[in-house]
């Protein structure tokens, strides 16, 4: 099944995608999101479906297209995870998994508008293949046991301000990661049974000439694998966000310019859906500082 939400940032409507139909899920759900998927959230929908009991959702067409799942509590992403990647960041394969995090308030919708960050000059951007975690997993024995653990899979723009993660990070990469804005996800979440993840491929463009173009057979640590291990260091519940790195072909490697105001960023995963961001001018130092003097004043 393809899950959706539609509608006004922090207003989405709960939706399941069946061919061109979209239908409510209101009746059944406030939101897609971890307490959804971990109460047999999906079931419930494949019963309301088979059973007819759904409505479709009037003019969603016309609806902007948020993040297919509420805030997660967390994202966790993997590093370097595509060799060629690795090498065009001057790295060699990593031997350990490497891994990051994201702010959980980057989680945008695929096509909003992202705003490069005052005082940027390195924005970049990052097709990535994105695993949502169904159930709370803990200590897994195996990475066999992984693939009942993960609830669907979502495409995912890892931006990232690189001169902050690399240059002024003291070693640790989500400051040039965490911008407002820089995860644009979705448009769909799609469950495994539609979808085999692990040859798939994802590709991106920028102001419509072609960037990243790689298969997820490419991955160092398989899907399977990276859920295993993060389970082994952290606890994973129910909706959070993974993202298991990027190829080569991002502004990185030298061989493209970094993004610029008007730039439009295309992403996409065969099967996933496609994303559209059109980067814009964000605020200024000075007029942030203006604001928030502004509001102290009154």
């Amino acid at each position: 099944m393809r899950f959706a939400r539609l509608g006004p940032r922090g207003a989405e409507i709960p939706a399941v995608v069946v061919g061109d139909d979209v239908y409510d899920l209101r009746p059944l759900t406030s939101d897609i999101d971890g307490a959804f998927l971990a109460s047999g959230g999906v079931e419930r929908v494949r019963g309301a479906l088979a059973a007819g009991s759904l409505a479709l959702l009037p003019g969603a067409a016309d609806l902007r297209v948020g993040a297919p799942i509420a805030r997660p509590s967390a994202v966790y992403c993997i590093g370097m995870n595509y060799a060629a990647h690795a090498a065009e960041s001057g790295s060699a394969p990593p031997e350990h998994m490497v891994m990051f995090m994201k702010s959980p308030n980057t989680v945008v919708g695929p096509d909003d508008c992202v705003a490069i960050p005052a005082g940027s000059v390195k924005t970049d951007w990052e097709v990535e293949l994105g695993i949502v975690v169904g159930v709370p997993t803990s200590y897994l024995g195996s990475p066999a046991e992984s693939r009942e653990r993960i609830a669907g899979f979502v495409v995912v723009d890892d931006l990232s301000e690189r001169d902050w993660q690399l240059g002024l990070s003291g070693g640790q990469w989500s400051k040039g990661k965490s911008g407002p804005g820089f995860c644009p996800t979705g448009p769909w979440l799609v469950t495994p049974d539609e979808f085999d993840a692990h040859d798939v491929r994802l590709r991106s463009w920028v102001n419509g000439e072609p960037r990243q173009d790689s298969r997820t057979a490419d991955l160092i640590f398989g899907i399977d694998h990276i859920v295993w291990e993060l389970s082994q260091y952290l606890a994973l519940e129910p909706g959070d966000l993974i993202l298991t790195g990027t190829p080569e072909g991002v502004a990185l490697s030298g061989r493209f310019p970094y993004l610029a105001p008007g730039d439009i960023v295309e992403l996409e995963i065969d099967g996933l859906g496609r994303q559209r961001q059109v980067m814009i001018a964000g605020p200024t130092a000075s007029s942030l500082s203006a604001a928030l003097s502004e509001g102290a004043a009154e």
